[in-house]
């Protein structure tokens, strides 16, 4: 019970990052601690507190609260591999920590190289794959995926036009939120300063590349709104009996409707920065969302077809007892007389 519990705060943690990374850029405090992975020459943890001001604040915190993380996912590994049955599962606490020594690394040549944005765009992008991947263990160790979720109801269907537009939606979240790390990257948040409309027209009436990004940017919100709207309204209608179906759903239409109000003030806030990092986490939140959702649409065909591939595994994890399959039932000796 305490890995779930323990995967749960990683998963947390990992979103705490990627706020406080938020508020690095949206401060523009990248370069307030030129070193690395030094801070103006002191070991990380043992720089004073009283010299943490202005940006140094932002920045520094940033690395303190990465360094946490990146220690959190170690235990998180290793704990995975001395008491995770399922090889899968493992491999992802692996996977978790080859990327987050990866994000730091990246990381500190951001700093290094004065935030060249090709950089800076990969640093954002991988922080939301750590995320997503801490949530994802977070999520299949828990109790409710190991029992199916037998306890809210019978157990996931497998539809397939749920799997497939979940998917779908999962994927154009990510490219949202990579189309928005360049745009914050770019400098282009403030490329288009009017919302709704562009320039007081519905297209821009003249274009550069930062008005082809931000455009990019607010276009690709319609598309994701949409499939939002259509993954939730299939779940709603066809699946509404299933708590572990309809929470993420209804979690997913909040979400959306906090991130386009939180879009719309980014612009006539003047890309304020409590509110434009608000917008990066809350993103971030709508990408763990829709995973979770498609992770419990494809629960049948992950966890039965390991159980079908892996026979053993079920042996050496008696909570799942429910999803093994029978013991087969010993020959009568007298079955050839």
């Amino acid at each position: 019970m305490l890995l779930p519990l323990f995967a749960a705060l990683v998963a947390a943690s990992t979103a705490v990052l990627i706020l406080a990374g938020g508020f690095v850029t949206s401060t523009g405090s990248g370069l307030s601690v030129p070193d690395w992975p030094n801070t103006y020459g002191w070991f990380m943890w043992s720089f004073p507190i009283d010299n943490m001001v202005g940006g140094i604040w932002y920045e520094h915190s940033h690395r303190l609260i990465a360094s946490v993380v990146g220690f959190l996912i170690v235990v998180l590994a290793v704990w995975l591999w001395r008491a995770e049955p399922r090889r899968w599962v493992r491999n992802l606490g692996y996977i978790s920590l080859a990327a987050v020594i990866t994000q730091g690394i990246l990381g500190g040549i951001t700093v290094l190289w004065f935030l060249p944005p090709p950089i800076s765009v990969a640093h954002a992008s991988l922080a939301e794959i750590v995320f997503c991947l801490t949530a994802t263990i977070a999520l299949v160790t828990a109790p409710g995926w190991k029992r199916a979720y037998v306890r809210e109801g019978l157990s996931t269907p497998d539809d397939c036009v749920l799997q497939r537009i979940a998917i779908v939606t999962t994927a154009v979240v990510y490219v949202q939120i990579v189309v928005g790390a360049t745009m914050r990257h770019t400098g282009a948040g403030l490329a288009i300063p009017d919302f709704p409309l562009a320039f007081g027209h519905l297209l821009p009436p003249h274009w550069d590349a930062r008005i082809a990004v931000h455009f990019a940017h607010r276009a690709g919100a319609l598309v994701v709104a949409a499939l939002i709207v259509a993954t939730a309204v299939h779940v709603l209608y066809h699946h509404r009996r299933r708590p572990e179906l309809a929470r993420p759903a209804t979690l997913l239409l909040g979400l959306l409707v906090l991130q386009i109000t939180l879009g719309a003030f980014n612009v006539w806030s003047g890309l304020h920065f409590i509110i434009n990092s608000l917008h990066v986490v809350t993103g971030a939140s709508v990408l763990v969302t829709t995973l979770a959702l498609t992770l419990r649409a494809h629960r049948v065909r992950i966890h039965d077809g390991y159980e079908t591939r892996h026979p053993g595994a079920a042996e050496h994890r008696r909570t799942d007892s429910r999803l093994a399959p029978p013991p087969r039932q010993p020959r009568s000796s007298g079955a050839h007389a």
